[in-house]
């Protein structure tokens, strides 16, 4: 399947909502990763793939795709490319989820704020599209806001660059990977589906797992953990390859915006001086990038 024009009107507004439709539930996402806290985050980010891959591949069959599924896994190229988004979406997952337990949102919310800015820079490096000194400005002064929490710190920011990267670099691929939405996710979740069930298996033989030892209540919110995980999944991927990098970035501020509301009124994670020049700094480079066209215009008329 070839991948889907940006060009056209109708793809670049169907791409938008998909997009939108999809950071709005990761941003509430936290609440139900906070019913998991007993549980560690890479054994839920380990659950979220196991289950997502049950979910999604009988749904890939009802939609009769699988010669399509046949002919992704007949391609080398294309294997290897799903191979390395699967890895990247459930490092970022387990680590998010690990910043849920250890009460480090506000980091989260910080990594996401750049993630917009790394994937102008990955649009603009990798994929050839046009960057300003307007923009260049913005990444600068997102750059200021990483030095200054590791300079306060006393350490780098791990968390937030780890998050940044792993999902810019993502959403990047997956923009590359000329496969059908569901398809992709089906064959990412798939491909390590051995791995994710050997692991399940042997924390149950062993006792040392939360299922099913941990009780229903339990148990049930580790299993649906599977659809709250792909159906976002599925929009983003639908919606990244209608859009271009710089939009999809800055769309990407949704989701923080919302999850560090969260974090401070609902989970208790306090905004200290520190957090509150970091974020100033991104907020600062996303309002000039948004504004970038009004300002070239101001610029252009005093110039006349």
């Amino acid at each position: 399947m070839p991948p889907t024009s940006i060009d056209h009107p109708d793809n670049h507004r169907t791409g938008v909502i998909y997009a939108t439709t999809a950071y709005l539930l990761w941003a509430v996402m936290p609440l139900y990763w906070a019913l998991l806290t007993a549980v560690p985050a890479i054994e839920v980010a380990i659950h979220r793939v196991l289950w997502c891959a049950i979910c999604v591949f009988p749904l890939s069959l009802l939609r009769k795709r699988l010669p399509d599924l046949i002919a992704i896994l007949r391609n080398p190229k294309l294997v290897g490319t799903l191979a390395l988004t699967s890895i990247l979406i459930t490092s970022n997952w387990a680590i998010f989820i690990y910043c849920v337990e250890s009460k480090q949102l506000i980091a989260a919310s910080l990594g996401y704020y750049i993630t917009p800015l790394i994937s102008i820079v990955l649009g603009v490096t990798l994929l050839g599209e046009h960057i300003t000194r307007i923009k260049l400005a913005a990444i600068a002064l997102a750059t200021v806001a990483v030095i200054w929490q590791a300079v306060e710190l006393g350490y780098i920011p791990w968390v937030s660059l780890a998050l940044a990267f792993s999902f810019g670099f993502y959403g990047y691929l997956r923009k590359q990977t000329p496969v059908d939405s569901l398809d992709g996710l089906t064959i990412e979740t798939c491909l390590l589906f051995p791995i994710c069930l050997t692991l399940v298996l042997y924390w149950a033989v062993t006792g040392t797992g939360a299922m099913p030892y941990a009780g229903a209540k339990l148990t049930t919110l580790l299993i649906f953990t599977g659809p709250i995980t792909a159906v976002p999944l599925v929009l983003f991927a639908a919606g990244a390859r209608r859009v271009s990098m710089v939009t999809l970035g800055f769309l990407q501020f949704l989701s923080p915006s919302l999850t560090l509301a969260l974090a401070v009124t609902l989970l208790g994670e306090s905004f200290s001086r520190t957090d509150t020049i970091a974020f100033a700094c991104v907020w600062g480079a996303l309002l000039i990038v948004g504004l970038e066209g009004r300002i070239r215009r101001v610029a252009a008329g005093r110039s006349l």
